[in-house]
């Protein structure tokens, strides 16, 4: 296909529905729209839209197209992310991802490295998906795993062991005692993530030491399990760094080294030696020297 001015504005139209609108989006008239799509057609030799007076409405084939150039679209944006943050000043945007559960310890830091950074959009974004670095959805991803990432083209470094331990609210020992230990846990409630395949090594410890008839409160969100503890529902894991500012938590045992979490930073090869994205990177390993448990490695 070598016009792929056509290909754009068929992608409009499917997207809109309208010839109007997608000569608006485009920018221009309404009857090259209508020139392109007859165009396309005929070097196609199938129909793209059923016309109405309502609109255009894909043919099957018309929405085969609107998927490949959705596609497409996408990659050139994320394209565009990528070289916009490729620049060596310190402007423009810089993207940070995370998991949902680091965003106490990671928003004040990046607030303070703000401060510094003015001129600098920082955008925060979390959640379970996996932003794709290649695609320049984000310069640096912050990830959980007991081995390091190994996507191609994606420099992989060490961040910090996050420790975990295992805790009651005073509010449920005063109503139920805290556990001798493991083979005390049957007469005990639990909180605990709802998937039970959770990778982490505090979840699969949890999941071996405890009936699954124990676990009474569930959720796919990790502020609400910490909430859940905090406020009594049932024995469950926190963060070390989290639990020192709940005073009414209680220790059930001693912390275990198979319950730490390792965290890593990851960053696409195309960026991660362009001045912001190493400024950053210097900035949260010198922050995080206090966030995490030692590392046990030489």
């Amino acid at each position: 296909m070598d016009n792929w001015d056509e290909i754009r504005t068929a992608f409009q139209v499917a997207r809109l529905r309208t010839v109007s609108g997608a000569a608006e989006v485009l920018g221009v008239h309404h009857a090259t729209v209508i020139r392109h799509i007859d165009a396309l057609e005929g070097r196609l030799g199938v129909k793209l839209f059923q016309r109405h007076a309502r609109g255009y409405t894909p043919t099957e084939a018309g929405a085969d197209l609107l998927r490949v150039a959705q596609a497409t679209d996408e990659q050139f944006h994320q394209l565009a992310g990528r070289l916009k943050g490729g620049t060596n000043d310190m402007t423009g945007e810089l993207v940070i991802t995370s998991l949902s559960g680091l965003a106490p310890l990671l928003s004040p830091a990046l607030k303070m490295f703000q401060d510094t950074h003015t001129d600098i959009v920082l955008r925060y974004l979390t959640g379970e998906r996996l932003f794709r670095l290649e695609y320049g959805e984000a310069h640096v991803a912050i990830r959980a795993g007991e081995t390091a990432p190994d996507e191609p083209d994606n420099v992989v470094q060490p961040f910090f062991r996050q420790g975990y331990g295992l805790y009651a609210a005073r509010d449920y020992a005063d109503r139920h005692g805290l556990p001798d230990g493991p083979e005390d846990f049957g007469n005990h409630v639990f909180v605990a993530h709802d998937d039970p395949g959770m990778r982490a090594p505090f979840n699969k410890w949890l999941r071996r030491n405890v009936d699954d008839a124990a676990i009474r409160f569930r959720s796919t969100e990790t502020r609400a399990l910490e909430l859940a503890v905090v406020d009594g529902g049932g024995i469950g894991f926190l963060p070390l760094w989290e639990a020192v500012h709940h005073p009414d938590l209680l220790e059930v045992m001693p912390p275990l080294r198979e319950w730490e979490v390792p965290m890593w930073l990851v960053t696409h090869v195309d960026l991660h030696r362009t001045v912001k994205v190493q400024t950053l990177l210097t900035f949260l390993k010198e922050r995080a020297q206090a966030w995490g448990v030692p590392d046990p490695r030489p």
